[in-house]
């Protein structure tokens, strides 16, 4: 089979694709597989891993929301896959190669969102960045030792971070898309925002629904092609960014929508002295790191991997009186 997933993708990916053929390798070595192609099980490593199943119990962008159709980590990052995919399939790049490097973006994001990473970029001496955590997680704290391409899709997907292959590349774009598009899904089903909030310049260039935006945004990237880097036509791209903007200032940064965030860093805070004080508590897995990576690393990792809950759980276990019970 490995091999006519080779031959089928010499024949029928664009000159600009990655073959799997071509792969760097991993970090260790590892016994060829003679079914899949590395990128495949790249793939099912991430889906077999921890890190994959915690993102179930990570928020997207509200904390502990009421209903059951609010975006989590996990629904984010198979929506991005789901698009990454798309994108790569009508481009002709590689699809096992974009579907792996989706699938573990956001393998290192925090609990809490965006405000927990905030919290522990504030705490850990040299920041923190979910991205550079998604490789730590692979490479270090899971060991799932993934290809270098992968990896350096995962790494490079945010900011202004470039991808080395047109795959990686694809992952900023199907990420940006996805978030955008259902954060604001989820922004109204909050009442947060209602659907005529959106900046009318922006919905006739992008679309007045969920899908329409989705598709335009999906086309503008296949339209712009693969001569280059991975880009969106205009006007669609400058209106995407603009929406993106719009996002921030009304539901990302909004008074009604973030809260909590204030608990959100105080929690963490508390959690993360409480173990810099007494690192000999921490789970023997990261006590174990202390002495390559130091106590504020390691800290660092272990609230990293938390889920929501978990996170709370473990403030109310700390920090919270028990009422006296009887034995």
């Amino acid at each position: 089979m490995k091999e006519t997933v080779y031959a089928n993708e010499r024949n029928t990916l664009c000159e600009r694709a990655f073959l799997s053929e071509n792969s760097a390798g991993r970090l260790k070595p590892l016994r060829p597989c003679p079914v899949r192609t590395d990128f495949m099980r790249d793939r099912d490593r991430i889906i077999h891993s921890k890190s994959f199943r915690r993102l179930m119990h990570k928020m997207q962008v509200f904390l502990a929301p009421e209903g059951d159709h609010y975006r989590t980590r996990l629904t984010h990052t198979l929506e991005v896959t789901q698009i990454a995919r798309t994108l790569a399939r009508a481009l002709r790049l590689n699809e096992d190669l974009t579907e792996a490097a989706a699938l573990g973006h956001d393998l290192g994001h925090t609990p809490f969102g965006h405000s927990g990473e905030r919290a522990l970029d504030r705490l850990c001496p040299n920041g923190f960045r979910h991205y550079e955590q998604s490789l730590r997680v692979a490479d270090k704290l899971e060991n799932l030792n993934l290809t270098v391409e992968v990896r350096d899709g995962m790494l490079n997907h945010s900011g202004a971070n470039r991808a080395s292959t047109l795959e990686g590349q694809l992952i900023k774009y199907a990420d940006r898309i996805a978030y955008i598009n259902h954060d604001i899904d989820d922004a109204i089903r909050a009442g947060i925002l209602k659907a005529g909030d959106l900046p009318r310049d922006l919905t006739e260039i992008l679309g007045d629904t969920h899908s329409k935006r989705i598709s335009t945004m999906v086309n503008a990237v296949i339209a712009y092609g693969t001569d280059g880097d991975i880009g969106m036509t205009e006007p669609h791209w400058e209106a995407t960014m603009k929406l993106r903007s719009f996002m921030f200032e009304n539901v990302y940064f909004n008074s009604a929508a973030k809260s909590e965030d204030s608990k959100v860093a105080d929690m963490i805070e508390h959690i993360y002295e409480y173990f810099r004080k007494q690192p000999d508590k921490l789970p023997p897995e990261y006590q174990a790191n202390i002495e390559e990576d130091g106590v504020e690393r390691s800290i660092c990792d272990y609230i990293a991997c938390m889920t929501d809950r978990y996170a709370l759980a473990l403030f109310e276990e700390l920090f919270v009186p028990k009422t006296w019970q009887h034995k």
